[in-house]
């Protein structure tokens, strides 16, 4: 809150973040803008765009200066949010920086004596570190076969494929825990029909 109130009381004017990119418009302004025609629309809309590039835009459009008045108020707020965070951060940035400083760590790291170690991870266990493995149409058709499972290796590679491999909302973990789950629902289908009447 500090550093906006020493922006605004160095100057008259208000001044946007330095080398802020972007800036929040929200959805509620269609209510406003919905009122407006298209050209004052367009007139507010430049004056916005000329606000956040501190171009200290003046107009004489009284509808112009009706409109933007909360769009600026909702600006100050929104880049105050943005300041207190970015100083947080800053602040959060020098408190663990001089925590590993002081715990011994050189702060001249590019001239530091250092005993490296190397570890080389075959692509084997690159794989294991991961976690899930999409398993090959073989593997999958050896691994029903195992089951007992009818060939329906490609409709069940198919529908994971499909659906990026998720199971309800979760990523799939172990590819034969969901082949069982296939084979026992579809065991509990097949079991639970009701028989037709033959004539």
């Amino acid at each position: 809150m500090v550093y906006l109130n020493q922006k605004l009381k160095s100057s008259n004017r208000f001044n946007m973040a330095t080398d802020k990119k972007s800036f929040l418009l929200y959805c509620d302004l269609i209510h406003t803008v919905e009122q407006l025609t298209d050209e004052q629309a367009g007139d507010l809309f430049k004056h916005i765009l000329r606000y956040v590039n501190d171009q200290e835009p003046q107009t004489e459009n009284v509808i112009t200066r009706i409109a933007f008045e909360p769009i600026k108020q909702s600006l100050k707020r929104d880049l105050q949010k943005y300041e207190d965070i970015r100083k947080r951060n800053q602040d959060n940035a020098r408190k663990r920086w001089d925590a590993t400083a002081s715990s011994g760590i050189p702060n001249d790291t590019k001239n530091a004596d250092s005993d490296s170690v190397s570890v080389s991870v075959s692509v084997t266990d690159k794989k294991e570190i991961k976690g899930f493995v999409k398993p090959t149409i073989e593997q999958l058709k050896e691994y029903m076969s195992e089951q007992g499972m009818n060939d329906i290796a490609e409709n069940w590679l198919n529908h994971y494929e499909a659906n990026g491999w998720m199971v309800g909302k979760n990523k799939m973990k172990d590819w034969k825990a969901s082949v069982r789950t296939w084979k026992t629902n579809n065991l509990k289908v097949t079991t639970n029909k009701p028989k037709l009447a033959t004539l």
